[in-house]
């Protein structure tokens, strides 16, 4: 089973489905795909990155799919708390691939409520006990 959270950047919401993507098996980082293949259809989505079955962060300049432990000074997967650290971590790279468990995406293109097309019922906020 795979995460796919979809980010809609005009309302700064994100949404997480869960189901089966092996028709994402190939994609980088930066690609563009139709909505069609997450269930929003009419939609344009950017895949933006994930995490492995181990949680292990996706990065967008190391090539394949498989997990590798390269040198860090910044970017995902890194921030350093001093000028000039580094540090030896361990990333998976910008391919999705069968270990992906978490695919991030932000919508492009397309209007309409994602909420009520992938089924999903806003939160009932709690009214105050001490009135």
């Amino acid at each position: 089973m795979t995460y796919i959270v979809i980010n809609e950047p005009k309302t700064r919401k994100s949404f997480q489905k869960d189901m089966e993507a092996p028709s994402l098996v190939g994609m980088k980082i930066g690609d563009q795909f139709d909505g069609n293949l997450v269930g929003l259809g009419g939609f344009k989505l950017q895949l933006t990155g994930g995490s492995d079955k181990e949680g292990f962060p996706m990065r967008f300049d190391l090539p394949g799919g498989a997990r590798r432990r390269i040198l860090l000074s910044k970017g995902p997967g890194f921030n350093s708390t001093k000028k000039g650290m580094r540090k030896r971590k361990n990333i998976s790279g910008n391919t999705v691939s069968a270990t992906t468990k978490q695919i991030n995406c932000k919508i492009i293109e397309g209007e309409g409520d994602i909420a009520t097309i992938l089924g999903i019922q806003p939160k009932e906020k709690k009214e105050e006990a001490n009135k």
